[in-house]
């Protein structure tokens, strides 16, 4: 039996805290509701000697809130006594200040979605509009669990990609220090003998204490040029062409990976849109403020015109060839058999797997590129000095 800590509350308000012994985090939800209280948060007891370096404090965390909350409301709490709980048991200072902010709103008269939007750095427009159309439709605690789904899958997706690149970003790290260490370091003093010798160096050789003395003394010239350029194409990139003109250059780079991103992120953001009550041409403007490639986003609004036009949405983006034939073939099923929401999700879901299998294809790809190309340096730099030795001691090569 594995040991639970939890935190809930009773009908009444009151937060109460413990320890309960189950066989999994399952058993241990069960067993606290037919206890009679509310549980908010069921997590194993971890040793404090054991905390991780990297552990810290949540800070805005839109998802622990929505969790919570969507736990209260469907327990039958109030709004306005559910956001309360919240700001009591939130470990975030600033979240805690955020929820007393929406409860004050709320109290005063605003409704819970304007309430929200006074907050635009942690509550996107996309979370406010999905909090409007369940307000709207008296279903606030079913797009409540929608929208945490939405967002466990968007946090699962995120922490594939960052987990998936730590080893590369590490051996890139590494053999790039390697390299300026041999050049730094290493190579000047071979320079040294070889002039006090007066001998002619090997041409490889000449070319790596060229290179060497070059990061040497004009490293800050170097980095200039680097900055410079970075900053021009930053300055480029952030007006409307530039990121145009890069996000068309990204499709032609990686477009299948570009594209399944973004399929999986429309299709889902739609879904979810519509499965919450929110109108197909709002839902369709939402969907695409959250699509990061504008040649795919702006396609999005010939579908938008196509929609209002009573053509539906399976047409306009055939039309528009931005997202692949799978999807676009599954989206047309589901506009004729009335299952459009369904259907965008399984079609969210078929991208979703196909995009992991992909980055675990691409990253498999890229250690052993990233080894090769250091390993081609560092042999070339070794090479060359093993010449250089060879010629001073007229050995044989």
């Amino acid at each position: 039996m594995a040991v639970f800590s939890y935190k809930a509350t009773t009908m009444d308000g009151t937060i109460v805290e413990g320890v309960i012994e189950a066989a999994d985090e399952n058993t241990a939800l069960e067993r606290l509701k037919n206890s009679g209280v509310i549980p908010l948060k069921i997590t194993t007891p971890r040793d404090p000697s054991k905390r991780s370096f990297f552990s810290r404090a949540p800070k805005g965390d839109i998802l622990t809130f929505t969790n919570e909350l969507s736990a209260l409301l469907g327990a039958g709490l109030p709004i306005d006594r559910s956001l309360n709980i919240l700001s009591d048991i939130s470990e975030s200072s600033e979240m805690k200040e955020i929820i007393r902010a929406i409860l004050k709103s709320i109290r005063e008269g605003s409704a819970f979605s304007d309430a929200l939007q006074k907050h635009p750095s942690v509550f996107p427009r996309l979370y406010v509009n999905m909090i409007r159309a369940g307000e709207a439709g008296g279903v606030l605690d079913v797009v409540l669990d929608k929208l945490n789904e939405f967002l466990e899958s968007a946090k699962e997706l995120k922490e594939l990609v960052f987990s998936a690149m730590i080893y590369p970003v590490i051996l890139l790290g590494t053999g790039g220090l390697s390299i300026v260490v041999l050049l730094i370091y290493v190579l000047p003093k071979f320079s040294a003998i070889f002039t006090e010798m007066g001998s002619t160096m090997p041409l490889p050789t000449q070319i790596i204490i060229g290179l060497s003395n070059a990061v040497k003394y004009y490293w800050w010239m170097v980095a200039l040029v680097f900055f410079l350029i970075w900053a021009a194409a930053r300055s480029y990139v952030r007006t409307d062409e530039g990121r145009y003109r890069f996000d068309e250059l990204k499709l032609k780079l990686i477009g299948d990976l570009i594209r399944k991103i973004e399929t999986a992120r429309f299709a889902r953001t739609l879904g979810t849109l519509l499965q919450s009550g929110v109108p197909l041409l709002q839902a369709l403007n939402n969907s695409k403020d959250i699509i990061n490639n504008r040649v795919i986003a702006n396609s999005i609004d010939a579908v938008s015109k196509g929609a209002k036009e009573g053509q539906g949405i399976a047409v306009p983006l055939a039309n528009a060839r931005v997202l692949p034939s799978l999807a676009l073939s599954m989206i047309k099923v589901g506009e004729e058999t009335g299952q459009l929401d369904v259907m965008l999700l399984k079609v969210a879901g078929t991208y979703e797997r196909s995009l992991k299998t992909a980055i675990k294809r691409f990253i498999s790809f890229l250690e052993p590129a990233l080894i090769l190309g250091m390993g081609l340096v560092i042999g070339f730099i070794v090479m060359s000095m093993l010449m250089a030795i060879f010629s001073i001691t007229n050995l044989p090569f």
